[in-house]
C-alpha cells in the first residue's frame, strides 16, 4: 500500500505499552492515527485522550471482532500490534492480507503454529513486518556488536548471559496476564526474545538447539507460603491484607494505570494487581538454558525473575580474548508500601530510582584489559525506544539531525523474530521432556 503522508495507522491493543506508541505516531507529521482497537472503550478513550492533548483528532474506536471491516473502513496503512502476545497473529495476519506494513510487539507470537502461520503470509504477500526489538537501538549493545564484527576477541566461541529482574519488575510479570503461559509463552518467549535476538544479532548467527531446566522457586502460592512472603488475598485492590504488602501494585495510586486498567475492570474482568503469590501461575520464574549456534558457539544463558537489583551480564570467549559487559540498570529496591507506578517505571521506560551504571571490558589475550567508554542512557530502555522509534517512523522533527545510528540500523524482521521465538520455544519445551530440543524442530529454516 503506497499513499501520500500522512499514513493512516491503527494501533491494537490500547494498555499500557502501547502508550508509547500513540504518542510517537501523535508527534510525528507523517502519520496519523486514524483507528484504535481493543476490548475496552475505557482503554481506548484513555488513548485518545493521548491524541487530544497530542493536538491530533480523535481516532475511531472499533472492536477487536471488526479488525478486518476496520481495515477497510479506515483505509489503513499500517499497524501497530500491542496485544497480549498470544493474541499478535489474529491481528498481524490480515493486516498483511490486506496491504498494511505491521509493526507488533515483542515476541512475535507465542507458539510455533502461529509462527507458521506469520512467516506464510509474510511469504505469500511480501508485505512488511518488524518485530518491535527496541534493545537493539541501545547504544551499549550496538558497541558491542561492533566490536565482535570487527574482530576485537576473534571468532566467538562461547557466550555466558545472566538477566536479573528485580523484585519489582520481575513480580509484575506475576500479578498480570503474562502469568499464564497460554497468553505469554513463558518469560522466555515473553521476555527473553530481547535477549535471544541480542545474541543472534551479536553473532551474526543462527541457533540449532536448546536444552533448559525451569522452576517456579519464588512466585506462587507454594513458594510464598514457604518463604513466608504469601499474604491471603487475590487482588490488592480493595485487601486490606495488602496494605502493607511490598508485592502489592496499588492501581489507584496512579492516574494511568486506574484509567487504563482499574476503571476498565467493568469492560472485559481483567484484574492487573493480582496477589503475586497466589495462584494460578502457569510460568517459570527461574530459568537456565544451554544454546548451540549453527557455527559452533554456545551460549549458558540464566533469567532470574526475583533479584534484589536489575541489570544483566554477558560476556563473550573469543580466540583472542574476552569481551564482558555489565549493567546496572537499578542497583536496589526498598520496600515500597503497595507498588505506585508511574507511567515505565516498572519496565523500564523510565530512569530508575536507583540507577546504576555499565562497564565494558576488552581482554585480549596477552594485553591488559581496556575499559572501552560507553554512553550510558538509563531512559527508555537504555535509549532503544526513541532511537528505533526513528528507525521505525522517522524522527518527530525532520528538522533536526538524524541519529545516524537509528538511520542506519537494521530493524528486526519477521524471520529475525522466528529465531529468537525458537530458542525460548525449544527451552520450553526442554522443560518438559528433559532432552535437547533442535529449532528447526519448531521454526522451519529459512
Amino acid at each position: 500500500m503506497s499513499r501520500t503522508p500522512p499514513l493512516r495507522a491503527a494501533i491494537v491493543g490500547t494498555g499500557h505499552r502501547a502508550q508509547m506508541f500513540t504518542r510517537a505516531l501523535a508527534e510525528r507529521p507523517g502519520h496519523l492515527v486514524a483507528a484504535l482497537c481493543d476490548p475496552s472503550p475505557t482503554r481506548m478513550a484513555f488513548h485518545n485522550g493521548l491524541l487530544a492533548r497530542a493536538g491530533q483528532p480523535t481516532a475511531a474506536q472499533w472492536e477487536p471482532e471488526r479488525f478486518a471491516d476496520l481495515l477497510v473502513t479506515e483505509d489503513i496503512d499500517e499497524v501497530v500490534v500491542t496485544t497480549v502476545d498470544a493474541e499478535h497473529d489474529r491481528y498481524i495476519v490480515p493486516a498483511l492480507t490486506a496491504g498494511c506494513r505491521v509493526v507488533t510487539e515483542k515476541p512475535m507470537t507465542v507458539d510455533a503454529d502461529r509462527c507458521a502461520r506469520i512467516l506464510d503470509t509474510v511469504r505469500e504477500t511480501g508485505n512488511s513486518l518488524t518485530v518491535a526489538f527496541n534493545y537493539r537501538f541501545n547504544p551499549v549493545h550496538e558497541k558491542v556488536r561492533a566490536l565482535l564484527a570487527d574482530g576485537a576477541i576473534g571468532e566467538v566461541l562461547s557466550v555466558h548471559f545472566e538477566w536479573l529482574l528485580d523484585v519489582r519488575h520481575g513480580a509484575d510479570y506475576f500479578r498480570r496476564w503474562h502469568r499464564d503461559k497460554h497468553h505469554s509463552g513463558g518469560l522466555l518467549v515473553h521476555k527473553s526474545s530481547h535477549h535471544f535476538d541480542l545474541v543472534n544479532w551479536w553473532l551474526g548467527d543462527v541457533p540449532q538447539e536448546a536444552f533448559g531446566y525451569g522452576r517456579l522457586g519464588f512466585y506462587g502460592r507454594d513458594a510464598g507460603e514457604r518463604h513466608g512472603l504469601r499474604r491471603e488475598y487475590e487482588r490488592a485492590h480493595g485487601a486490606p491484607e495488602a496494605a502493607d504488602d511490598p508485592f502489592a501494585l496499588d492501581l489507584a495510586a496512579n492516574d494511568a494505570l486506574r484509567a487504563l486498567y482499574l476503571d476498565a475492570e467493568r469492560d472485559d474482568g481483567y484484574l492487573r494487581d493480582r496477589n503475586v503469590f497466589d495462584g494460578p501461575i502457569t510460568i517459570e520464574d527461574d530459568m537456565a538454558v544451554l544454546v548451540r549456534y549453527s557455527r559452533g558457539a554456545t551460549m549458558t544463558y540464566h533469567l532470574t525473575a526475583y533479584s534484589p537489583w536489575e541489570g544483566y551480564r554477558v560476556m563473550f570467549n573469543g580466540s583472542a580474548g574476552r569481551l564482558e559487559l555489565e549493567v546496572e540498570e537499578n542497583r536496589w529496591q526498598p520496600p515500597h508500601t503497595r507498588i505506585a507506578s508511574a507511567r515505565g517505571a516498572l519496565h523500564g521506560d523510565t530512569v530508575a530510582e536507583h540507577a546504576g551504571g555499565a562497564r565494558l571490558t576488552l581482554r585480549p589475550l596477552w594485553q591488559p584489559p581496556a575499559d572501552v567508554p560507553l554512553a550510558v542512557d538509563h531512559e527508555a530502555h537504555g535509549g532503544g525506544d526513541p532511537r528505533m522509534l526513528d528507525a521505525l517512523f522517522g524522527p518527530a522533527d525532520p528538522t533536526r539531525p538524524t541519529d545516524t545510528g537509528a538511520a542506519a540500523h537494521p530493524t528486526a524482521t519477521e524471520r529475525d523474530g522466528a529465531l529468537a521465538l525458537a530458542v525460548g520455544l525449544a527451552a520450553n519445551r526442554s522443560f518438559e521432556t528433559g532432552r535437547p530440543v533442535r529449532t528447526d524442530e519448531l521454526i522451519p529454516p529459512a
